[in-house]
């Protein structure tokens, strides 16, 4: 088996390169294809779709930021792009966006910056449930000046505990991954 991930941006991708080897089983193999922003994603996706003929068990996991979009909503019209195909597709949304996940496992971002007080955001109410935070991305600037989005990726995913996150989002890509690759 083969998943086929058709990312948003790509510093999710060098997230995903870091953490995938630890949650897939060894016989499923993956391929990270990152894309320049939604636009690009959604204008990807029935191309990649039906022009994928590569043979075996192939299938498509599309990640997308929800950017404070109604998520069914945004979730629907992903897989309204895929209906044209009859490939197995799996779509999840990061709340609000992939840098969410971070705020999700505090110890991660205190582990890959080396900053022991980034244990104790929590305490203040904006981070208590990471897929609330309005601009995780910005509030990660803010709180960690020297953050880049790709160098970051790289740095906290290896350090994050898939069943420490508190970010639900986090959480229901993790068991997503898990169900599609059972069935």
């Amino acid at each position: 088996m083969k998943l086929i991930f058709l990312l948003e941006e790509p510093s999710m991708k060098y997230f995903l390169n870091e953490l995938l080897p630890r949650i897939l089983p060894e016989n499923v193999a993956f391929q990270l294809i990152p894309h320049h922003g939604k636009r690009d994603l959604e204008k990807s996706i029935p191309k990649k779709l039906r022009g994928w003929n590569e043979p075996g068990d192939i299938r498509f996991v599309i990640l997308h930021d929800q950017d404070n979009k109604d998520c069914i909503e945004l979730k629907q019209s992903l897989l309204e792009l895929c209906k044209d195909t009859d490939k197995p597709v799996l779509v999840r949304i990061a709340c609000q966006e992939l840098e969410a996940w971070y705020f999700g496992d505090v110890n991660a971002l205190a582990e890959a910056y080396n900053n022991p007080r980034l244990k104790n955001i929590t305490r203040q109410k904006q981070f208590r449930i990471p897929d609330q935070i309005p601009s995780p991305k910005e509030a990660l600037y803010k709180l960690i000046p020297e953050h880049q989005q790709i160098e970051g990726a790289r740095r906290i995913a290896p350090c994050m505990d898939t069943e420490r996150n508190t970010s639900v989002s986090f959480q229901m890509f993790i068991s997503g991954i898990r169900k599609f690759v059972e069935q």
